[in-house]
């Protein structure tokens, strides 16, 4: 069992879920992050203040799967958020301990489904 942990940009959002979705990879948690990466972040000027922004908007994926879908489930989030600019995002492949289903105790791989 993996924890698949990736970064992506906000607007690569629903293209990352369809191609998870294509992969038959259908249970996830999104959440709103803020980050930042190689590409820093920029200036802006507020009420006539120079400000430097460097922690970015990005929205973290939480995929739970079973050793077999690890691969089609990476390779489905490259397809879903890459541009080829800097800023695309990152993933982390994870080891996952152990997974219980609450509903019905379930454990191991019978939990994650």
């Amino acid at each position: 069992m993996k924890l698949i942990i990736a970064y992506v940009q906000p607007e690569r959002m629903e293209d990352v879920k369809h191609a998870l979705s294509d992969a038959d990879v259908t249970k996830m948690s999104i959440t709103n992050s803020l980050g930042c990466g190689q590409q820093g972040g920029y200036r802006e000027t507020y009420r006539g203040v120079d400000m430097e922004i460097n922690l970015l908007q990005k929205v973290r994926f939480e995929v739970a799967v079973n050793d077999k879908f690890v691969e089609p489930a990476v390779k489905a989030i490259i397809k879903g958020a890459k541009t080829g600019n800097i800023g695309d995002g990152k993933i982390f492949v994870l080891t996952l301990d152990e997974c219980i289903r609450i509903r019905t105790e379930e454990t191991g791989n019978d939990a994650i489904g």
